[in-house]
């Protein structure tokens, strides 16, 4: 961790797994006169409140948040938490996903930016926040979260199919996630190779998708688990 010299109202605190990165917004906010204070997110799974502790122990005016923290997991969970407490939170993310961006607006980010855009938009998202200035127009925000929500629908969606398997097609299911071929499934499951097939193509109709792959997906997307 690194620490420029504090001058509260214009304190920018930086949470990235990535030093590279981390270090050339740090120089480039540097630059336009910004202190700079970085904080690490710790290596493991973990609860959120150390992490939001340590960021909010600076008293930052904007928080540049990663979503995705190496070992500490999805930052999503911390957005909420940090905009409730006052401070400005821009996601500074390279996932392309819409939904996920959508959530962290509505959990209280004020904007998303690409981690694949020029750190131009960085600084300058940080100075309009700095002068009091919107960084995100209504209309974007609405499409964002709208996004969140369609995604959030079709999860639910997913999870009911799910939960509509047999026992037998859970374990198939459970084993198509380990990787493991119809051939290998059937002598671990002593029944012949037509049988299993026919309780995947069960699947798939269930899932309502036309691959073991996507249905692989689909069980991985809802943080689904074979039943013990």
């Amino acid at each position: 961790m690194s620490t420029s010299p504090r001058r509260a109202d214009r304190l920018v605190t930086i949470v990235e797994d990535h030093l590279l990165f981390a270090e050339a917004l740090e120089l480039a906010l540097g630059q336009e006169g910004y202190a700079v204070r970085r904080v690490a997110a710790p290596d493991q799974p973990s609860a959120p409140t150390t992490l939001v502790h340590d960021v909010l122990a600076g008293e930052p005016l904007v928080v540049l948040l990663d979503l995705d923290l190496g070992g500490f997991g999805d930052a999503s969970r911390i957005v909420e938490p940090l905009a409730r407490a006052g401070t400005h939170v821009v996601v500074v993310t390279g996932s392309t996903d819409r939904a996920r961006w959508g959530r962290a607006v509505l959990h209280g980010a004020r904007t998303v930016l690409s981690k694949r855009g020029p750190l131009h938009d960085i600084t300058a998202t940080v100075r309009r926040i700095h002068l009091g200035l919107p960084v995100l127009l209504p209309d974007e925000r609405a499409e964002l979260v709208a996004e969140w929500h369609r995604h959030r629908d079709e999860l639910a969606g997913a999870r009911l199919r799910l939960e509509s398997l047999s026992a037998r097609e859970s374990q198939i299911l459970a084993h198509l996630m380990k990787g493991r071929a119809v051939r290998e499934i059937a002598g671990l499951s002593v029944v012949s190779e037509a049988t299993v097939r026919t309780q995947v193509k069960a699947i798939l109709a269930k899932l309502q998708v036309s691959s073991q792959l996507a249905a692989v997906g689909v069980a991985h997307e809802a943080g689904w688990q074979a039943p013990a």
